[in-house]
């Protein structure tokens, strides 16, 4: 019996500039595009909405832009923010009444991400989270 080879990861990488928010959505179409033939639609939405959470605190949290990296496996779907500034890691916040839309990102990463975390590197910190294929 033939074993079953696994495909080798396909990768996307991205540089995005200090502040250039409208990168964010570029960002989220180059995902898509490269998503396209390689998972579902319903986990496509779901990483495009992580990453633009991360891009986007990555952009406004630092000053030296970011390099996205997305790893496609045939399990799992991997993508990391890099950042280039020293300094505090990122922790879940928890918004207030009066806050509107800012500083969910984190706790939407992990609510629908199944891993995430935090690499330190020697400077500034990758935050990554993990998208497991669902197989129907």
């Amino acid at each position: 019996m033939a074993m079953r080879q696994e495909s080798p990861p396909m990768r996307l990488y991205r540089r995005v500039g200090h502040a250039d928010l409208s990168a964010v959505g570029e960002i989220r179409a180059a995902l898509r595009d490269f998503l396209r033939c390689r998972r579902r639609p319903e986990e496509t939405d779901v990483a495009e909405l992580l990453l633009s959470e991360l891009v986007t605190n990555a952009l406004i949290h630092t000053r030296n832009g970011a390099v996205v990296t997305v790893t496609s496996m045939a399990a799992r779907l991997r993508v990391e923010v890099r950042d280039f500034t020293a300094g505090q890691e990122p922790a879940p916040y928890v918004p207030n009444a009066d806050d509107g839309t800012h500083g969910r990102g984190l706790l939407l990463v992990q609510s629908l991400a199944d891993s995430w975390g935090v690499t330190a590197k020697a400077l500034g910190k990758v935050v990554w989270f993990e998208l497991n294929v669902v197989t129907p």
